[in-house]
């Protein structure tokens, strides 16, 4: 028996751990090696076959003042999984991005469990570290970084050098080019839906996280009022991240008399979509795998901002994973003050209305996807681990 510790929080790091468990079980079934998968995550990974020792799909928030609600209910969650992990320690530790939670948990490892640590995905220090102190403290809690962009692979083991710091890194590509193997053919999903061929299908992303329903659903639900107006053609569509928001999103669509529709399935409606509206993140990735253009919109409390502006000097070159991969403006950003009704609804238009614009991000779309590896990084996780797993001593061992 070997048992795998796995840390990860919010709707995109439960989506991530799924596909490395499903990966892990499938190569662990045909080496003939019998795993026991604990974990910190949601509902998707539980699926997957792992033993939830605190649900953090709802966990998270970006931004000091946005965080401060999550202080209590991320450290009861941990205390509880570091008791657990006392009684019932682990051969291996993976921790998947969310830093905010994931940092004191690799301290704990390495003073309390003392076990290897295997950080996959990265947190995006590559991107907005304003100094080295979150990335000495990522190296120092990690044996071996599993890292999905080149940049990411770049940075860190650059870092690991310079600090003399004996981390081995190794870039295994994007997982979300095998997520989306099984994603529908544009038709099919239209029909799926049922979607008229003289119909636009616009995708609404406004929240994978309780403070976005607050920040971004009205400006993106305001523009998409705007829309309406100028093409009756057109109908919403918007995939539901968490059951828990089904309610505040059915409520939004009533009070913004919006021809749209709320579907479970996130994969089909971006599928099936001319376009998407959508906040930052893992989401706008999957998006560009799927050859939708889009619109990124992203906004935070004025005080996080003022923060990071003036106190912290935060200065990031782009917000969204596809400009972030190529370095370069592929699909438009409306940041903070920019994120308003009109300029979204505006920059929306000129992508639907204008096929040179629609041309340019999907060519843009073509040089991002050379950058996120071949298929099959998962399954090269999943293997970097297992080898790392299988030098250490089995749980009735220990």
């Amino acid at each position: 028996m070997k048992r795998l510790f796995i840390s990860t929080g919010e709707v995109s790091g439960d989506l991530q751990g799924a596909l490395l468990i499903e990966a892990l079980q499938r190569q662990a079934l045909a080496t003939g090696v019998e795993l026991e998968i604990l974990a910190l995550g949601g509902d998707r990974m539980a699926a997957a076959g792992a033993t939830l020792l605190g649900n953090t799909s709802g966990i998270g928030s970006i931004g000091a003042v946005e965080a401060l609600r999550y202080i209590w209910p991320t450290l009861r969650v941990q205390q509880r999984a570091k008791q657990h992990l006392r009684q019932h320690p682990p051969q291996l530790v993976v921790l998947i991005d969310y830093m905010g939670g994931n940092i004191p948990i690799g301290m704990f490892v390495q003073q309390t469990l003392q076990v290897p640590v295997v950080y996959y995905i990265a947190p995006q220090e590559w991107v907005w570290s304003s100094n080295l102190s979150t990335t000495t403290r990522i190296l120092n809690i990690t044996d071996r970084l599993l890292a999905i962009y080149p940049a990411e692979a770049q940075y860190y083991q650059k870092q690991a050098q310079a600090s003399g710091i004996p981390l081995e890194v190794t870039w295994v590509g994007s997982p979300l080019i095998d997520y989306l193997q099984s994603a529908p053919e544009r038709q099919q999903a239209r029909h799926h839906l049922g979607i008229d061929p003289d119909h636009l299908a616009i995708a609404l992303v406004p929240a994978s996280r309780q403070q976005e329903l607050h920040y971004l659903l009205p400006v993106i639900f305001k523009a998409a009022q705007q829309i309406q107006a100028r093409l009756p053609q057109a109908h919403f569509w918007i995939p539901l991240a968490l059951e828990k928001y089904r309610q505040a999103l059915e409520q939004a669509i009533e009070r913004y008399k919006l021809r749209a529709t709320l579907v479970s399935d996130p994969q089909i409606v971006l599928a099936a979509s001319d376009l998407a509206i959508s906040k930052s993140g893992t989401v706008n990735l999957e998006t560009a795998l799927l050859n939708v253009p889009q619109v990124v919109v992203y906004r935070v409390n004025p005080l996080t901002a003022w923060i990071a502006r003036h106190v912290l000097k935060f200065s990031i070159p782009f917000m969204s994973p596809p400009n972030l991969v190529e370095m370069k403006p592929i699909v438009p950003e409306l940041l903070q003050e920019q994120a308003t009704p009109d300029q979204i609804a505006e920059t929306a238009l000129e992508l639907l209305l204008n096929p040179a614009r629609r041309q340019d991000i999907l060519h843009g779309y073509q040089q991002m996807r050379q950058s996120l590896g071949e298929p099959g990084a998962v399954d090269r996780a999943a293997q970097e681990i297992l080898q790392l797993l299988s030098e250490s001593p089995s749980a009735d061992q220990k």
